[in-house]
């Protein structure tokens, strides 16, 4: 299966919004690298309870290190779109600058 077809297959009925692919790691040991990012981060497993839940907390950067010294001929790429995770970091900064410019103005006097 093609990763872009697997990303859209994950993001179907599960989660709110389509998966915004930030990186892509291409590896001929996918499996093994993918078992073996898991147990470096399982600390940091979002949902402790349910192992099918691969969701965790860690940074881009901290997974492109793992993969660096897990699988150093493995290819990591940052040139994904993430369009919309870009169109809500915007949408986001809007709202704050609407906010701030919309504060209520007090009279002069009273």
């Amino acid at each position: 299966m093609e990763p872009d077809d697997r990303v859209k297959e994950l993001g179907d009925a599960s989660v709110p919004f389509s998966f915004d692919t930030h990186a892509m790691i291409y590896s001929d040991e996918a499996p093994a690298l993918e078992a073996a990012l898991h147990r470096e981060f399982s600390e940091r497993r979002i949902n402790q309870i349910n192992m099918r839940k691969e969701f965790f907390r860690v940074s881009l950067r901290e997974v492109e290190e793992a993969v660096l010294r897990l699988a150093p001929d493995a290819s990591f790429f940052k040139d994904r779109e993430a369009q919309e995770w870009h169109e809500t970091l915007a949408r986001r900064k809007q709202l704050l600058d609407d906010l701030q410019s919309s504060e209520p103005q007090l009279p002069r006097e009273i």
